[in-house]
């Protein structure tokens, strides 16, 4: 499995940014899927936006659509995301995840994870 390690977490004002790194060990799980989920209290975990092993593909929930961007620097096995013009909506716990290749947006299908990170955006 890939070890993942999240940070980049805090509290923020509605309208401001937050990037979100994810750091994996390992060179050999370096061109996995990398994707973000979230999970805010009482609810599912979410997908949020995943990234393909070459990086040539994104992907995105569309509540984040032109708010959030991910990418990768496969010689440094990291994945960031980095999000912009947060809502209160977005205040959730971010989780980092890897799998070697298939659908992105099915947190079923992952089985590596960080422990993520917390995101609060205040109003």
């Amino acid at each position: 499995q890939v070890q993942l390690v999240e940070s980049g977490g805090g509290l923020v004002q509605a309208g401001g940014s937050l990037r979100l790194s994810c750091a994996a060990s390992g060179r050999a799980f370096s061109n996995y899927i990398k994707a973000w989920f979230r999970q805010a209290p009482a609810k599912g975990r979410e997908f949020v936006s995943a990234i393909s092993g070459s990086g040539s593909n994104t992907y995105y929930e569309d509540s984040v659509k032109g708010r959030f961007t991910i990418s990768r620097d496969n010689a440094k096995n990291m994945v960031y995301l980095q999000m912009n013009d947060l809502k209160p909506d977005d205040t959730a716990v971010y989780y980092c995840a890897a799998r070697r290749a298939g659908s992105y947006s099915d947190a079923a299908l992952y089985n590596s994870w960080g422990q993520g990170t917390q995101v609060t955006v205040s109003s």
